[in-house]
């Protein structure tokens, strides 16, 4: 009874915390990986039916800052608790340890049917598609490595068998980097980031400046003559400058009802390899000439109004 007592392992603060934080750091990684992998087969394999794709990537920026973050913390945590389970073999049947790797094995055990249930009814649907594959495939990956590695740890296979636990650690590491990697070819550097967001800022500000154009023309049956014209101190309206660089935007009269507004853009907008689309914005009606598409460098948007459907209100 008492050689018992003495073998029985005693519950630390400090292996309270390794196994939660590890567990946690296991789950947000694995989540993080499935979706940027998700992200890469959405940008491989374009949805006709999805008109919009966030221009700045958002998911993908997430998912690797919490790679980053996140990953190395469950390895070092995961290196930590393999090292003291080697020191005090006893630490295995401490039941935190027990609780969380069956929730583990559980919580994988329940996607990977999920899963399979989904790919299945999909396939009987007649809807089996390459995005909807490689999405199952991937879920399949993650979660049954996940699945696999912790049921082998419940037979305490990791504190005898170092060598494969090192290749492991090294391949998944390796696939994660790879990821993080990719992502930056499909969203571009943070200096490309800024930079989209300096045009998106511009194509937002000529947008503007567009219905305040056609609002003069329509109050006093002219386009104005430069855009200082448009500034009106009772409605507050200033006229926005380029964010990055402070210069008034250029603009032009080109006849009685067409004009032009140009700004200096950092990158191309749709067609460009390297950046995403700008949202789908509705065109408006009585303007020829209304896509907000151009090339890199100094970009002319040329306007035409439209008198039937934007009438002066004062007889020209």
């Amino acid at each position: 009874m008492d050689t018992n007592q003495t073998l029985k392992p005693k519950l630390s603060p400090k292996d309270f915390f390794l196994h939660i934080a590890a567990m946690a750091a296991l789950y947000i990684s694995a989540i993080s990986l499935l979706s940027l992998l998700f992200e890469y087969i959405n940008v491989l394999f374009p949805d006709q039916l999805q008109s919009y794709r966030d221009p700045y990537s958002g998911g993908i920026r997430f998912a690797i800052a919490s790679l980053i973050i996140i990953y190395p913390a469950y390895v070092f945590l995961t290196r930590i608790l393999n090292q003291e389970l080697r020191l005090d073999p006893t630490k295995r049947e401490l039941g935190i340890r027990k609780w969380l790797i069956f929730l583990t094995l559980f919580v994988a055990g329940i996607t990977i049917i999920i899963d399979l249930i989904v790919l299945v009814n999909t396939f009987l649907g007649g809807e089996l598609t390459t995005r909807f594959v490689l999405k199952v495939t991937a879920v399949l990956a993650v979660i049954g490595g996940a699945f696999w590695y912790y049921l082998e740890a419940l037979k305490d296979r990791w504190e005898h068998d170092e060598v494969l636990l090192k290749k492991i650690g090294w391949g998944v590491s390796a696939v994660v980097l790879a990821s993080i990697i990719a992502g930056f070819f499909i969203m571009g550097s943070p200096q490309s980031q800024r930079e989209l967001r300096f045009d998106n800022q511009r194509v937002s500000d000529l947008q503007s400046i567009q219905w305040q154009i056609v609002n003069y023309w329509q109050q006093k049956g002219v386009l104005p003559g430069n855009l200082s014209a448009l500034e009106d101190s009772i409605s507050g309206y200033t006229v926005p400058t380029d964010p990055q660089t402070g210069e008034i935007y250029s603009y032009g009269k080109l006849s009685g009802l067409a004009f032009e507004l140009c700004a200096q853009f950092e990158l191309a907008s749709a067609g460009s390899d390297r950046v995403a689309p700008q949202p789908k914005m509705v065109e408006p009606l009585g303007l020829k000439g209304t896509n907000w598409q151009h090339k890199a460098g100094t970009f002319c948007f040329e306007r035409t109004i439209d008198p039937d459907l934007y009438p002066a209100r004062i007889r020209i």
